[in-house]
């Protein structure tokens, strides 16, 4: 049987492994070093279709693992280190632990982590007040005072999304400009639910000592000058990784650092899909990114189908 190597266990690649399992491939799924993603930490997600109460993030995940094991998935708790392509199309997986897989078709499904503050308490307080998607968790703070960290069009279409649901909307960012384009600057200035806090840093999350979020330590860039923001919740839009390391010898990145498809889900190498958010700097949504993994696993399908045996 050929080889279906399917890379990371969030949404785009537990998806494709629904797919390519139910296809009778058996594929292999690398798990990567955060299994299930960013979104096994979201305690509540209300925008998947068929949950209409709502799920947490981490049961969701446990869903698709399930519904991928039961038509033949295979799952393996490693991460990839480099992959090698192939002129014949696939190539060799190379992992952290130094021991190397052979693929005859691998999807990309690495996804992209959100680049975090490095302040201590972040892991602690991620759900508890703070979060990295307005869209996921802005419903939770109706009518609270939320700050958003950031300068650039993410963190400027967060603030806006915000201002639905917030008291007030502060937007923190470390220079006395933003970095958004100029349309998306001026609707977050002209919004009088938004204030600005210009030249300025978040330097710890209060209190430590608490399970919620419910104030900022900022400082001032210009002056040194301290002071205390109290909110009900922070959402940080300083942007995104993507987890493209592995490939970047092999497969172009954009200038962010996402990879390139010629033909979405298809790369410019034969046998090599790409799924996610790994690709996608634009919606990064589970559903796009499941929409994604079932591109991908039926373009795998058909070019091992090309392959014969």
């Amino acid at each position: 049987m050929k080889q279906l190597i399917i890379l990371g266990s969030g949404p785009a690649g537990l998806t494709a492994a629904i797919y390519a399992a139910r296809a009778d491939l058996a594929p292999l799924i690398l798990d990567g070093p955060t299994p299930g993603g960013p979104l096994i930490t979201t305690p509540l997600i209300e925008n998947i279709p068929g949950f209409p109460e709502g799920i947490g993030g981490y049961d969701f995940i446990e869903l698709l693992r399930t519904q991928a094991k039961r038509f033949g998935a295979r799952f393996q708790s490693s991460a990839v280190k480099k992959f090698t392509p192939a002129d014949t199309g696939g190539g060799t997986v190379h992992l952290t632990d130094d021991t190397t897989l052979h693929a005859d078709a691998v999807i990309i499904a690495t996804g992209a982590n959100h680049r975090r503050l490095g302040l201590p308490g972040e892991d602690k307080f991620s759900g508890r007040g703070l979060s990295y998607c307005a869209t996921c968790d802005g419903a939770f703070h109706r009518d609270q005072h939320i700050a958003v960290v950031g300068g650039g069009d993410t963190a400027m279409e967060e603030a806006l999304f915000l201002t639905r649901f917030a008291s007030k909307v502060t937007v923190i960012h470390r220079r006395d400009a933003f970095r958004a384009s100029k349309i998306m600057a001026n609707r977050v200035l002209e919004n009088p639910k938004i204030e600005v806090r210009w030249n300025a840093v978040i330097t710890a999350l209060l209190d430590p000592e608490q399970d919620q979020l419910t104030g900022l330590r900022l400082k001032d860039t210009l002056t040194g000058a301290e002071s205390t923001l109290e909110v009900g919740a922070l959402f940080v839009a300083i942007g995104l990784v993507p987890a493209t390391s592995p490939f970047e010898d092999v497969l172009l990145c954009d200038a962010n650092g996402y990879l390139v498809t010629e033909a979405p889900p298809r790369t410019a190498l034969p046998g090599v899909f790409v799924a996610g958010d790994v690709a996608d700097s634009r919606y990064r949504q589970a559903v796009t990114a499941a929409g994604a993994g079932c591109r991908a696993a039926i373009e795998a399908m058909h070019y091992l189908e090309s392959l014969g045996e």
